[in-house]
């Protein structure tokens, strides 16, 4: 009996590192990619100004790891680490450790990334990849895939390949997704958030002996916050800075000429205006694509013993957590340790095959709940990153949430932390964070307490102060106190 195939919708990261984790199984591999190889020159071309930059932290080193070929030492190597964010607001700059223990996220290329996974499938024997392989649809009561091929209307033809297992990695909008629901009752929601993104950049300056440096501090993810949009900038190896400005649709499309850019700049990022430089934002800004942010949440993730979508497919999710790829993943990571608890190989046999639909079933029992809270965790992100990063409330409430964690980490774990520097499931994550928010808002109310009982007493017994004194004295420590820790 021969070894199972399985049939791999998108080449993107998601499915080139499930492709080899398939291929590690002892399975047949077909991985299918609508676009051209992107790997050619001029096809990177095509893909600039598109995405937006990547961080990657221990969910995704994790799952890189667990292929044992060395993968996250290699992309380490060419990525930046980020200890800290560093919120500009007017001429000041502020920065805000991810970690009281010196962790941090890493800066990667997507491009970079996606190359060296395609680049390791082609090393495997039982992995054939097709370039310009559209799914067009699925047969599931024979497993048939038919996939369009060629780059036009009129060189393409349709081919149709067999498949074991279809295990739909093709993004958020995805066609293996569609094609389930027309076979099984999949709850699925969707939403847009009223924010677009367009990407920028920042080339380096020449030092005094004329090499390239960073025009910021490379350690760090710039954010100019500024409540309702913001600019960010990731660093790249190469010392250049992938920008992204994130606002509501409608101001961008106010801003219809080049002066109104440039005044627009200069009200709310004059200091990023010397960075990018004045004709590049003008150029990039014009030139470069109007990205949109959607929320995606679907449930289950599977179709019987036939078919799994992960990644994007999924769950796609707004990008402010930074763990888009994270997930997407930790997915595969999640998955094949279930096939592995359910002893699944590649020889399907009756009985491996009902194996497998019980192991796809505990995937999506484990995994849809872990997928929704991440995708609440990213909005909620979105939040923090252009707006609570600047107020006292928040600043109080992370450096007493860090304290805590530094000297007692079994009691406090700060959300962040669960999130980007450990494999915690994203649902037992927010429970605990729930649980610790309770405790430490009794923590922050019983120190105001004892603040405002304190400083009352003063006031009362102070007698140099008349009775009206002292009582808007009072009232203006109450208000004090409650605008700090409400």
């Amino acid at each position: 009996m021969t070894n199972a195939t399985v049939a791999v919708v998108g080449g993107g990261l998601v499915g080139t590192l499930n492709a080899i984790y398939f291929a590690q199984r002892g399975w047949n591999v077909n991985l299918y990619e609508a676009r051209p190889d992107m790997r050619l020159p001029e096809n990177k071309a095509k893909e600039r100004g598109k995405s937006i930059n990547l961080a990657l932290s221990e969910r995704g080193l994790s799952a890189l790891r667990e292929t044992k070929l060395g993968l996250d030492e290699i992309i380490l190597e060419a990525s930046v680490p980020m200890y800290a964010r560093m919120v500009h607001v007017g001429d000041k700059q502020m920065s805000q450790a991810y970690s009281e223990h010196g962790e941090y996220i890493n800066a990667v290329d997507r491009a970079r990334l996606n190359d060296l996974l395609l680049d390791r499938t082609e090393t495997f024997k039982n992995i054939s990849v097709y370039f310009e392989h559209q799914l067009v649809m699925i047969d599931f009561d024979k497993n048939i895939l038919s996939l369009k091929t060629g780059s036009t209307e009129h060189q393409s033809s349709i081919v149709n390949h067999y498949a074991d297992l279809i295990v739909g990695a093709d993004g958020a909008y995805s066609r293996t997704r569609g094609q389930m629901m027309r076979r099984m009752r999949m709850n699925y929601e969707q939403e847009y958030i009223d924010t677009g993104y367009c990407e920028l950049s920042m080339l380096p300056k020449l030092d005094g002996k004329g090499e390239p440096e960073f025009v910021l501090d490379p350690n760090h993810l710039h954010i100019w916050p500024r409540h309702t949009f913001m600019l960010i900038a990731l660093p790249n190896p190469d010392k250049t800075f992938t920008c992204t400005l994130f606002m509501p649709f409608d101001m961008f499309n106010e801003i219809t000429t080049k002066e109104k850019l440039l005044d627009f700049f200069s009200i709310h990022f004059p200091d990023a205006i010397p960075l990018i430089g004045q004709e590049r934002l003008m150029d990039e800004y014009f030139k470069n694509p109007r990205g949109s942010l959607i929320t995606i949440k679907s449930s289950p993730h599977h179709l019987n013993g036939q078919a799994v979508i992960i990644g994007d497919a999924a769950h796609a999710m707004v990008p402010f957590y930074g763990q888009g790829m994270n997930c997407g993943f930790q997915d595969i990571e999640v998955l094949h340790q279930v096939l592995d608890h359910h002893g699944i190989t590649p020889i399907l046999t009756k009985e491996m095959k009902v194996r497998l639909e019980k192991a796809l079933t505990d995937y999506s029992n484990t995994r849809v709940k872990d997928a929704h809270a991440i995708c609440d965790l990213a909005m909620y992100n979105h939040y923090e990153m252009r707006s609570a990063v600047t107020s006292l409330r928040y600043l109080a409430r992370k450096k007493i949430e860090g304290w805590i964690h530094l000297w007692a980490p079994q009691w406090v774990i700060p959300l962040y932390t669960m999130v980007s520097f450990t494999t915690i499931p994203y649902s037992k994550a927010i429970e605990r964070w729930h649980k610790q928010n309770f405790w430490l808002n009794v923590v922050l109310g019983t120190v105001s307490m004892v603040t405002l009982t304190g400083l009352t007493g003063a006031i009362l017994f102070n007698k140099n102060n008349s009775k009206e004194q002292k009582s808007d004295m009072i009232k203006t420590v109450i208000d004090s106190v409650w605008k700090y820790f409400k």
